[in-house]
Formats: C-alpha cells, structure tokens, sequence
C-alpha cells in the first residue's frame, strides 16, 4: 500500500493537487487546439499570401496540397476541390502566385496553414514563365511537331467554328465566308474567356471530331476563333486541355486567336495559324470569282489545244493540195497512151480479119479429103479403151488399209485379253469400270470372263440378272469386210 505524505508547498509532487487560490483547471491538448485554432482564424480571417509554390501535389479527393515559401520562411497551404475546380490555370512547383485565404491551424500536427480560397499568378512575367513551362513540356511529347500537321482542304463543304456565337468574331468570318465563297457553317458556342472557358472549347473540338465519318454535320473544316486581348483574357487556349484536344483532332483545324502580334499554344497545336479571325475565313476558302475565272481559262486553254492541232493539220493539207498536180496533167500521158493502144488494136483487128479472109480463101477442101478425114477420126475414137487397172487399183489399195484397220480391231478388243485369264467389270448399263471408285457405286457389278458373265453384289441384296448378251465373235484375222461394207 502507497503511503500518504502531506504535501509540500516547496516541491512538487507526484500527482497533480489544486493549489490554494488556483482556480484554472488544467486544459486538454484539444483544448488548446481548438482554442489557437479561433484565435489564429479570428484574427487572420483574410490574408493574401505572395509566395512561391512548392510540392504541389492533388490527391484524389481533388483537394490541392502545396507549400508557399519565400527566402526565410515557409507555410502549408491547402485548397479544397470546389475552389480547384474554378483554377484558371494549372498550379506547379516553381509558379510565384498570390494566395487570398485565411490562416487556421492543423491540430493534428500542430502546425498553421492556410487556407487558399483564390490563387492568382504573381504577376505578367509569372504567367508568362508558366506559359514557357507549358509550352515546352508539350513540346517535348512532340504536340508541336511540323510533320504530324495535315493540310487543310482546299474547297471545304462545311465548315464547323467553336467560338462565342454573340461576339463580333463570328460575324466577322461569317461575312468573309459570304465575300470570298459562301459555305455552310456550323458554330459550337462556347465561352471564350473565365471560368470554364478552357473546358468548353476543348469539349467544341472534342465534339466535332468524335462525328462520324459520312455524318452530314461533320465538318471538313474547324476553326477555333477569339478576338483580341490581354495575357490573362487569351490563357484559356493557352490551358493544356485545349491544346491536347486541337491536336488529337481528327480534322484539320486552322487557330484564329487574338490580334496578329498574339500567339497561344493552341497556334502551335493547330494545322495552321490565322493572325486573325478574318484572316481564317480567307485561309479556310478561294475566292470563287477567282476560281471561275480559272476555270475559264482552263476552258480556253483546252478549246485552243484541240482546235489547233485540227489548225495546223488544215494548214499542212491546203499546202499540199496546192503542190499538187491537176487531174488533167495527171490524166494526160495515160490518156495519150489510151489513144495510142486504140489504134493499134483497131489496126490489128483490121489485119487479123484480112488475114482470116485470105486463109479461107486459099482452103479449098474436096469432098474426098473430108470423108477421109472422117474416116481416120473414127478410128482413133475406136482405138481409145478403158483399162481396168485404173479402177482395180485403188480398190486394191483401199482394200489393204481395211483389212489393216480390221487387225488393229482385233487386238484391240476389249474381250481379246480375256482368254488370257483376265477379267471385265461392268456396270448394269454395260459400261467397262477401270475404278475401284467408280465400281463402289453401283449396286451391281457384271465380271465378263472368257467363257461367260458373273452377276455379282456390292451390298447386302444379291444382284438382278440381266439376260446375258449375245457375244460377238471376233472376226479372223486377214479376212477382209465385203465390198459392200467399204461403200455402203
């Protein structure tokens, strides 16, 4: 058992005893907590905090959890999610902000923090230090490469605009659309500037691409446009988000952002830049006026290459039509020739016919000499026989290649191998069978053998007997066919 010793003003003791005149109760850890906790947000109930931002870093609640130091100190700040979702930019280690919040503390590990309910960039050069950073990250995954850039079309069907449909940048592409070629336009509104900007724009992008191929709002063309402005007023397409949707696009897309001497990274995403809104209407379509008058001139041009070849061939021809003679000079020498043969046979007929006259005239033939005459044509008609070899031969011969065509028959007789010991199968149309294939077919099969036929069965159920066929006797060798086979 413990012993009981009176206390000792002087020393303290074991366990903790209530003093006289001591009326504070001890307080608990959690006590003081909360206590520092209302002080500290009593009085710094609103501070803007200018500092760098250190291991930034989102958890997956979407809450954001950074540190903000400067040379000589440091501060943890955190951001919840509703707050990060209204960020209009992309916090990151390194970025000089200004942080509005109030200060509270963390009693979990007694520490102070802020928290951050709006964060702004420190300034131009801090957003334009962020804007480098961006732009290089990007660039290294190649987003800005020239060889992944398409070429835009060159007559556009429909043409698809994301940009804000009540600022005077529609109206403006609009009517430089109507001057140059009027085409169908397609607008996504969007806004073009604050909170959700960013998100919007790529959702526009997003959204035209993902239309089909063939669908009749699919746009040949996108144009993302904005008028002109301030750093701050163009930084939504400066926002990754843009900048990944302009170049996953799937059709070629022309960046009308800001004034000509204004450049975001959605210029360098985009397959081609326009300085300005008009200046993409004008890159995005020809002029028609212009390409009629092209046209034209191709009909022309064309018109004059077939005409002049029909030109010149009508040239060459009249000019040697004209090196050539006349027909009468061509006529001439054939025509004297004509002339000359006419006389000669005019002479020559003319000689023949007194030469005819004076034959006749010196033929004196007396009645003895004709019978004469008649007499020794008799004789040879007399004289004049028909050989019998002339007909006796060729029969002989025709009869040799009969009797040659007969034996070749004979030992090609498909029952001559028979009184060899071989055998014939046959089918019930009496067809020869040189298949096993062909055999296992038919029901039935017929074996011809020297001295008669075998009925036999492939199946189960014996075979019909046909009545068997007369036989036919091969004919003897050497004997010819009658002379009556060869003609009739």
């Amino acid at each position: 058992m413990a012993a009981n010793f009176p206390p000792d003003d002087n020393n303290e003791g074991l366990v903790a005893r209530s003093r006289a005149g001591d009326n504070a109760e001890p307080l608990s850890v959690s006590e003081i907590s909360q206590l520092l906790k209302r002080t500290v947000e009593d009085r710094f109930g609103f501070v803007r905090l200018r500092g760098e931002l250190s291991g930034v870093k989102r958890a997956a609640s979407g809450h954001l959890y950074a540190s903000l130091k400067d040379e000589k100190a440091v501060i943890d700040a955190v951001m919840w999610r509703g707050n990060t979702q209204r960020l209009p930019f992309q916090p990151e280690d390194g970025l000089e902000v200004v942080a509005s919040g109030k200060l509270t503390t963390y009693p979990g590990r007694s520490k102070y923090q802020i928290v951050v309910e709006r964060m702004e960039l420190a300034g131009e050069g801090a957003l334009l230090a962020l804007l480098e950073k961006t732009k290089a990250r990007l660039q290294a995954e190649g987003l800005f490469d020239d060889s992944r850039k398409r070429r835009l079309p060159f007559l556009p069907r429909t043409i698809g605009v994301v940009t804000s449909p009540t600022g005077a940048v529609i109206r403006d592409i609009l009517h430089r659309l109507a001057d140059r070629f009027p085409s169908r336009v397609i607008v996504w509104p969007v806004l073009v500037q604050g909170q959700g900007a960013a998100e919007q724009v790529a959702g526009a992008v997003r959204g035209f691409s993902a239309m089909p191929e063939g669908h009749a709002d699919r746009p040949d063309l996108v144009i993302v446009a904005r008028g002109g402005g301030s750093i701050e007023d163009l930084w939504s397409f400066n926002e990754e988000v843009v900048v990944r949707a302009i170049a996953e696009c799937s059709i070629p897309t022309i960046s009308a952002v800001g004034h000509e001497t204004d450049t975001t990274l959605a210029d360098y995403a985009a397959d081609r830049r326009a300085p300005t809104p008009t200046a993409a209407a004008e890159i995005a379509v020809p002029v028609r006026a212009e390409l009629a008058a092209t046209l034209a001139d191709f009909g022309a041009r064309k018109k004059r290459a077939i005409l002049r070849p029909v030109q010149l061939g009508r040239e060459r021809l009249q000019t040697r039509a004209e090196r050539l003679p006349s027909p009468e000079a061509l006529l001439q020498p054939q025509g004297q020739a004509l002339d000359d043969l006419s006389e000669r046979l005019r002479r020559g007929l003319h000689d023949r016919a007194a030469q005819g006259r004076e034959r006749l005239g010196n033929l004196r033939l007396s009645p003895a000499t004709l019978k004469r005459g008649l007499r020794d044509a008799k004789k040879s008609l007399e004289n004049v026989r028909l050989a019998p070899s002339l007909i006796e031969r060729p029969l002989a011969d025709r009869r040799e290649k009969l009797a040659a065509i007969a034996r070749l028959a004979e030992q090609l007789h498909p029952d001559r191998p028979l009184e060899r010991g071989y055998v014939r199968v046959t089918g019930p149309d009496g067809r020869t069978l040189t298949d096993r294939a062909e055999a296992a077919k038919e029901a039935a099969l017929t074996l011809k053998f020297r001295d008669g036929d075998l009925e036999v069965s492939t199946g189960d159920a014996p075979p019909p007997r046909p009545a068997p066929a007369p036989r036919r006797k091969p004919a003897k060798r050497g004997t010819p066919p009658a002379q009556d086979d060869l003609f009739g």
